[in-house]
């Protein structure tokens, strides 16, 4: 007994050393961050400005200070507007934070605002000769640009290019790559949103396109595959089939019915919106509410502006399954105030 009792602690003992031994590496937080959603609305502008400035892809910028700040979590966002957890390195004379990495007390760049954060990454990746293939890639090209980090050694997580690339299509930061124009628009807005006659979409619940959509117009107006709310998205042509659609779009058979919301047999109609993504919480910045017009649903509603219609019933106060009413005003980015 006396000898088993003695191998025990032995083996405890190890246990205690080797796990001090192997720890991982803890990221230091301090307060809370922001959501995917809020973090690019907050530095999409900033975001897009660099990508013309010096052509790295807004997403690629956006999706690697979410991942290196921890969505602003991070000591090193707090204290420093370090969102890129970039090091001192031998020509950097600026302010300095101590922090603990890879080593001890390591030496990273303190910022006096998260822009100048954002503009010296841009920098940083421009002067450093390991990372000058990048800039032969296009802008449009995150899979791409997001291996060539790695393969360069932008972080040595092996998995990195992937982190990238799966935030950036979680998140559809591709669509500051292509369309997206920077403004200064006002962070709170009232506006009545109103929908342009090119965005048909219909309640799947009837057989028949929304009489204010002309079909024949509207398909020559518009390409395939279009964007709302940052949120790809399709009309359905005449004589096409929900098979067809799926084999062309490469899509799983659950993509479409989870997407948009409907039942696992559901059968497509001519001139339908269709989203070939997940819905998003809330509507793109600018549009703040909506007043219904006759024959709005509540799930039309959610087509129209790309939201999860549970987020949208939330945001409203209303109970599931509830409908609303002409002239009845719909939040679409924030909770109804109480009064």
């Amino acid at each position: 007994m006396p000898n088993r009792l003695l191998i025990i602690i032995q083996m405890t003992l190890i246990t205690i050393l080797f796990s001090c031994s192997v720890s991982k590496p803890v990221v230091s937080r301090s307060g809370s961050g922001l959501s995917a959603d809020a973090f690019a609305d907050k530095f999409k502008d900033l975001a897009v400005g660099e990508m013309k400035r010096t052509g790295i892809p807004a997403s690629i910028t956006l999706a690697q200070a979410m991942i290196e700040s921890d969505y602003g979590r991070s000591s090193l966002a707090h204290e420093a507007n370090n969102y890129f957890g970039i090091k001192c390195h031998d020509n950097w004379t600026g302010p300095t934070i101590k922090h603990n990495d890879d080593k001890r007390n390591e030496c990273f760049r303190k910022y006096s605002k998260p822009e100048e954060s954002f503009y010296d990454h841009s920098d940083f990746l421009k002067s450093v000769p390991r990372y000058k293939f990048l800039f032969d890639i296009g802008t449009t090209d995150y899979k791409a640009w997001a291996r060539g980090l790695r393969k360069a050694g932008y972080a040595t997580n092996p998995d990195y290019a992937n982190m990238l690339i799966k935030n950036i299509e979680d998140n559809n930061l591709w669509y500051f790559d292509r369309d997206y124009k920077a403004s200064s628009r006002p962070s709170t807005p009232a506006v009545n949103v109103k929908v342009p006659d090119t965005v048909p979409v219909i309640d799947t619940s009837v057989k028949q396109v929304s009489p204010s959509f002309s079909n024949s117009a509207v398909m020559a107006r518009v390409p395939r595959i279009i964007e709302n709310n940052r949120i790809k998205y399709i009309i359905v042509k005449d004589g096409e089939t929900r098979e067809k659609l799926e084999k062309d779009l490469q899509l799983l058979r659950w993509e479409l019915a989870k997407y948009n919301e409907l039942k696992s047999d559901f059968q497509i109609v001519t001139g339908q919106l269709l989203y070939l993504q997940p819905k998003r919480d809330k509507a793109e910045p600018g549009k703040e509410y909506y007043i219904t017009a006759g024959g709005d649903t509540m799930y039309l509603i959610s087509q129209r502006f790309g939201i999860k219609l549970k987020s949208l019933y939330e945001m409203n106060r209303m109970n599931p399954d509830e409908e609303t009413q002409e002239g009845r005003k719909i939040w679409l980015r924030s909770i109804k105030p109480v009064n």
